[in-house]
């Protein structure tokens, strides 16, 4: 059973993991260097501590305490109650939901490790927006990909804005990141994945044309720019009518992997 301690200090050091977390370059940087993140409101505590991710200590305000009593009761974990208005203090943002969770982050697989069990894979390029990365493990999740790859550049999926978009999709899809960029897709090719170039353009070939629904194994990545190249096929959405716009959206990725078998 967590030891329920009620703490009065905004200035206490065991409110460390908490403090400051509307400075996003700040927590960026810190919170992966120190190996942790936080999990915000009892839907996305729950998440992560089923997904298997280690608390470290929760932040609970009084009348959550009840809520999250058997979450208590379970863990080895300190548990700090506090005023609604010294979590305001610690944490720079009112802390509506009530309820905070550090928790301890997990060795991210290689990217080549994924690529060797799935068939479903997402792969971001570029998407520093940590709602835009929530909002696409949502997707994943619900499209049921296998697997998120990275490019080096992307925000981070364990960054308290997107576990929260997210609704803990981050905690049940598996990612890795790219090593570099493009370079980094030659070993999704090598793996057997055909790259195809989400675009408006009107000459690309429609998403059921170049990748029909009998393919088995299959790749979807977002927000790429530069991997529209000659190795690439250029694909759209069916249906889709091209923006009369001089300068062309950045193309989306699609990319599918054929099974022999």
């Amino acid at each position: 059973m967590a030891d329920l301690i009620t703490v009065e200090d905004p200035d206490d050091p065991r409110l460390r993991d908490y403090t400051g977390l509307t400075d996003v370059e700040l927590r960026r940087k810190r919170e992966p260097a120190e190996g942790l993140f936080i999990a915000e409101g009892e839907k996305v505590i729950r998440r992560a501590k089923d997904a298997g991710y280690e608390m470290r200590s929760m932040l609970l305000s009084a009348k959550w305490v009840d809520v999250m009593r058997d979450v208590i009761d379970e863990l080895p974990a300190p548990v700090y109650a506090v005023s609604p208005e010294l979590a305001e203090r610690v944490t720079g943002y009112h802390v509506h939901r009530g309820a905070l969770a550090s928790m301890q982050r997990k060795p991210l697989p290689t990217a080549d490790e994924l690529l060797q069990t799935t068939r479903r894979v997402v792969v971001m390029e570029s998407v520093n927006d940590h709602t835009n990365i929530g909002a696409i493990f949502r997707s994943a999740a619900a499209l049921g990909m296998d697997a998120v790859l990275l490019s080096p550049d992307c925000a981070d999926p364990l960054y308290r804005r997107s576990v929260k978009v997210s609704m803990g999709a981050v905690f049940s899809v598996p990612y890795a990141r790219l090593d570099s960029w493009p370079k980094g897709l030659e070993s999704v090719r090598e793996a057997g994945f055909t790259l195809l170039a989400l675009t408006p353009d009107e000459k690309a070939k429609s998403l059921d044309e170049a990748a029909p629904h009998r393919m088995d194994r299959g790749r979807l990545p977002y927000g790429s720019r530069s991997v529209s190249s000659p190795a690439s096929r250029r694909t759209t959405t069916p249906g889709r009518t091209p923006p009369a716009r001089s300068t062309p959206r950045p193309p989306h990725l699609v990319s599918p992997r054929c099974s022999a078998r």
